[in-house]
């Protein structure tokens, strides 16, 4: 990665055989042990962050040129027909090979159902999910995919969006627009089991 212009602290040039990057922000800086605390403003940054750094790891390095790769050839693009139905929206993103690395998908539904008011031409979006493959994360691909089901909802003049999540999907949506709702939500779950007494014949008991 050329790093030409980059300098230390004392104005010297960072080794030719390493990958240099400049350091804006405390996340571009993965080897301070607060560089996850990124959503701290500048005036309670523990330490000043260092004009730029780089990898000795190689590893490491590997891992941020493959994200880098990632990062510049991944495609986005909404996915229609194959018998989706046509109020089911999905997205994903896709390397140049055509590997799956991201996926939303989300529904439509109408809000007279849940008011009990008049049916109207009115629509909302339910989002059902963001999954980026693991190795992917923290690349902008999840805020890309939520910007284009933005997108493709001003197109269809669709104004609201529901969602529930939890862990970094709260955080990922916050970052991209979305409010918590005052309404409390319960997470519910129904396992179904095997029925008892119905065992099949020719087995003893």
């Amino acid at each position: 990665m050329p790093h030409d212009p980059l300098r230390d602290g004392a104005g010297r040039r960072y080794p030719a055989h390493l990958d240099a990057w400049e350091v804006k922000e405390p996340k571009d800086w993965p080897g301070a042990w607060w560089a996850n605390w990124y959503n701290l403003p500048p005036a309670l940054w523990p330490l000043p962050v260092p004009p730029a750094t780089y990898q000795r790891n190689r590893r490491y390095r590997d891992l941020r040129r493959r994200a880098e790769e990632v990062r510049r050839t991944v495609r986005l693009r909404r996915v229609t027909g194959g018998g989706l139905p046509a109020t089911s929206w999905r997205f994903v993103a896709e390397l140049p090979g055509g590997g799956l690395v991201g996926e939303l998908r989300a529904h439509e539904r109408s809000p007279h159902l849940i008011d009990g008011d008049d049916p109207s031409d009115e629509r909302e979006i339910v989002l059902d999910g963001v999954l980026v493959a693991e190795a992917c994360r923290r690349l902008g691909i999840g805020r890309r995919l939520v910007a284009m089901l933005a997108a493709e909802m001003d197109r269809s003049g669709i104004r609201s969006a529901h969602a529930i999540a939890e862990g970094g999907g709260v955080d990922l949506l916050l970052a991209c627009g979305y409010q918590f709702e005052t309404s409390r939500l319960w997470a519910l779950r129904h396992d179904r089991r095997p029925a008892t007494g119905n065992r099949p014949s020719g087995q003893g008991g």
